[in-house]
């Protein structure tokens, strides 16, 4: 399969425009590291993003944010594009226009970047990744939006983002989960890893909310998810399964969330046999190249 040599550049390409908005320079009045805006936008005429892939935003976080801003103003502008009814949406910054909104501002400062509905996504998912900013489910739709909406593969996220191409494929894994465990993945009541060892279970939503009142460790959570798969097994048709000791398990999970694709280990003996499922040409490729370093 050919790879686009236009997506080969997106890495770079990003990159070069986020070290741009995030260039800091030193505050003539104040000292502190600052970055120069293009203009000051009336804050009416700013927009959000509808596609953000950031949805959910601390009360309380946005409220220390507006009160910093009411004594220092707003040290980092925020990145904006031009629409064709006057306004400029959000690129990035959206924490600052809403902060800034509950600290009276009539003002804000803005980096205009003239760029497409693709570009604009790939840059806030960008942007709030290096920052940490979004929950994992979030990260997940993101990485879903931009490849059902552009066409983009596994590898490119990967080359975008700056993580591997199992990082996005794990990612993305956590889309198959019940909206509910979704929803405690956005408060955080659960963890990534708690949410991958529920995803081929029978009964994920019950087991989070046991993981949750219990506060299970990723490894309890591991260990409850792996009994909850032996009790719903046929023991005639997969006896292996139920022989498998601790360690193996183990293993898989590893290499489960190395590959970012389902992976089982059968020993027999001396020997035993490593089986790869995969559920795409894109990912048999990767098996491949993997195995040819």
């Amino acid at each position: 399969m050919s790879e686009d040599p236009s997506k080969r550049r997106l890495g770079r390409g990003l990159a070069a425009l986020i070290g741009e908005m995030d260039q800091p320079i030193a505050s003539p009045t104040s000292g502190q590291a600052s970055i120069n805006a293009d203009r000051l936008a009336p804050i009416e005429l700013v927009a959000r993003n509808p596609k953000n892939p950031r949805k959910n935003f601390s009360e309380n976080e946005l409220q220390d944010l507006a009160a910093s801003i009411r004594q220092h103003g707003i040290v980092q502008p925020v990145v904006v594009r031009p629409m064709q009814d006057g306004k400029l949406e959000i690129i990035a910054g959206e924490r600052r226009w809403r902060a800034a909104q509950l600290a009276g501002l009539i003002e804000i400062p803005v980096i205009i970047r003239d760029v497409d509905d693709r570009t604009a996504l790939e840059l806030a998912i960008v942007e709030n990744v290096q920052r940490s900013d979004l929950n994992p489910v979030e990260e997940a739709m993101g990485y879903d939006q931009l490849i059902a909406e552009h066409g983009y593969t596994q590898n490119d996220l990967g080359e975008i983002i700056g993580k591997s191409r199992s990082h996005v494929a794990n990612s993305l894994r956590l889309l198959k989960l019940p909206e509910q465990v979704r929803n405690m993945l956005f408060d955080g009541s659960l963890s990534a890893g708690h949410a991958r060892a529920l995803i081929p279970t029978s009964d994920p939503v019950a087991l989070a909310r046991t993981i949750v009142s219990r506060g299970m460790s990723v490894r309890d959570a591991e260990k409850l998810a792996q009994n909850n798969i032996k009790a719903q097994s046929n023991p005639e048709s997969v006896p292996r399964i139920l022989e498998k000791d601790a360690d193996t398990l183990a293993l898989e999970r590893s290499l489960t969330d190395r590959l970012g694709l389902d992976v089982k280990v059968a020993h027999k003996g001396e020997g035993g046999r490593l089986m790869i499922a995969y559920k795409s040409l894109e990912q048999l490729e990767e098996i491949c190249r993997l195995l040819e370093r």
